[in-house]
């Protein structure tokens, strides 16, 4: 009995390897302040992704990465506009069948938006944040 818990184990820290090593697509939101772009700047820069799409306004065009990205612009101000707005935008472009997000820049409604807009692609969503030790998956 012993033994066979011993190799669950390590088939379970196995697994847990492999998923921290699988690249998936990247999708962040780019609010109004530039305050908070150093935030995405970081989970562009310090993860590796198939691909990168940016979400936000004219003035989040301003943003400038090391690596490739495509921006989605949105233009909507109510929520149930902004969500199909991004919906539209987002259709046919994701390839996989999860996405990782980062919501640390922009506000409430501009989240709701576009959380709702993945989960309608259908897609599924990890939330991923920089932090001291790295990228995260929360």
């Amino acid at each position: 009995m012993f033994l066979k818990i011993i190799i669950l184990k390590q088939h379970i820290q196995i697994y847990k390897l492999n998923l921290v090593f699988y690249k998936m697509e990247l999708v962040a939101f780019l609010g109004a302040g530039k305050g908070t772009w150093a935030q995405v700047a970081g989970v562009i820069n310090r993860g590796e992704w198939d691909n990168i799409f940016l979400v936000g306004n004219d003035f989040a065009k301003k943003f400038i990465s090391e690596k490739d990205f495509e921006f989605i612009e949105i233009n909507s101000s109510g929520i149930m506009d902004l969500k199909q707005e991004i919906q539209k935008k987002f259709q046919g472009k994701i390839k996989g069948t999860e996405v990782a997000l980062s919501i640390a820049s922009g506000d409430g409604k501009e989240h709701m938006a576009l959380i709702s807009a993945l989960l309608n692609q259908p897609v599924g969503i990890k939330f991923t944040a920089l932090t001291k030790d790295g990228i995260v998956f929360l």
